[in-house]
């Protein structure tokens, strides 16, 4: 009888790993249920079977096809509005990747409340390394701080590397009567909650962005958040909002066609593409740091064998000359580092923005 199980067991593992995920997981539901209308001994009998089979035949073969990885098509889910920056970086890097490991690396956007949508769902994919997601400041940074119940926390994923870095540009309708800093600060303090600025929804990079250039120039604005950078870059070109923080991947366009005006820049140096654009320090406000990184991760669970070598292959994707020049022409720069450094990079900035959110009054949801 017991050599029957054990055969049985082994026919239905080995057929089962041969399925596609969703059948497999139809089939471990009616699995379990059976299981609850037998006897334990039974339960325990056929699960120590199957286990033990598991171990010995099916993952020595999965663990062997590592270095085959990719073998189909690998989803890449972005939190990003079609045309938004993090969309313009997930193609330029995806479509350079599908090239380089012979495999299409297909980027699927799910926009919408504050990047959770995107992220759930690949928290709950399988950790197999064929579900990655688009990360982003606002997703591992500022919403940890903002919703107090989250379907996903930082440790349901295993960060890859963090790609590109994109400081934000503070732009303003024509309407609005400021051509510098000065005069945009004088004239939101004479007229509080005039002006109002988009984000990518609450909780987002540019919605602190927003809060902490409040706190530093005593200004009060009017948050309006949309479902991505191009709605709220949408919004502004149309005049439904004054102003946005956000970054050159979708104001650089508008800004050198003069539909909307720059103020200044949030980096460290002016931009090569806005050589006019002073830094928010040449603009007389020091300590206003603000933009978004873009960054790829997997689910907690993703053999490192697989993250190790996405790593190593997103990097000399991101070290091609072509690749570089698009990013810089972007307003944005390379980053390109290890998993154990876009870790600590997210602790820190997370310190960082905490205090943000406590001066600004921001409780979490």
């Amino acid at each position: 009888m017991h050599l029957f199980i054990e055969q049985v067991c082994m026919d239905c593992v080995l057929w089962c790993a041969r399925l596609p995920d969703l059948t497999q997981r139809k089939i471990v539901q009616a699995i379990r249920h059976y299981l609850g209308q037998v006897p334990n001994w039974l339960k325990i009998l056929f699960l120590s079977i199957s286990a033990f089979l598991l171990l010995n035949s099916v993952l020595p073969a999965y663990a062997q096809n590592y270095q085959n990885y990719p073998e189909r098509p690998v989803r890449v889910l972005n939190p990003s509005s079609p045309g938004g920056g993090g969309d313009v970086i997930a193609r330029i890097v995806m479509q350079e990747l599908s090239k380089k490991m012979n495999q299409n690396f297909i980027v699927d956007n799910r926009p919408g409340a504050a990047n959770i949508i995107a992220t759930e769902m690949a928290a709950k994919a399988i950790p197999d390394g064929y579900t990655l997601l688009l990360g982003t400041t606002g997703t591992f940074v500022t919403n940890p701080l903002l919703y107090a119940k989250l379907p996903y926390s930082n440790q349901s994923f295993v960060p890859i590397v963090n790609a590109v870095n994109a400081p934000f540009i503070l732009c303003i309708h024509p309407q609005v009567p400021a051509t510098n800093l000065t005069e945009l600060i004088a004239y939101a303090k004479a007229n509080p909650d005039k002006l109002s600025f988009a984000s990518f929804g609450k909780g987002s990079s540019n919605h602190l962005a927003g809060e902490l250039f409040q706190i530093l120039t005593g200004t009060k604005f009017i948050h309006v958040p949309y479902k991505g950078g191009a709605p709220g870059m949408a919004a502004l070109l149309a005049g439904d909002i004054t102003m946005t923080f956000d970054s050159g991947l979708t104001s650089i366009a508008n800004i050198q066609a003069k539909k909307i005006r720059p103020i200044a820049v949030a980096a460290q140096a002016r931009l090569s593409e806005l050589p006019d654009v002073p830094t928010f320090t040449e603009a007389g406000l020091a300590n206003f740091h603000a933009g978004s990184w873009y960054g790829f991760m997997a689910p907690a669970g993703t053999p490192i064998e697989i993250v190790q070598k996405l790593n190593v292959q997103i990097n000399q994707v991101l070290r091609t000359p072509e690749i570089t020049a698009r990013i810089n022409q972007l307003g944005s720069s390379i980053v390109g580092n290890t998993p154990a450094e876009f870790t600590r990079q997210i602790a820190l900035e997370s310190e960082v923005w905490s205090s943000v959110v406590k001066k600004a009054g921001i409780s979490p949801e």
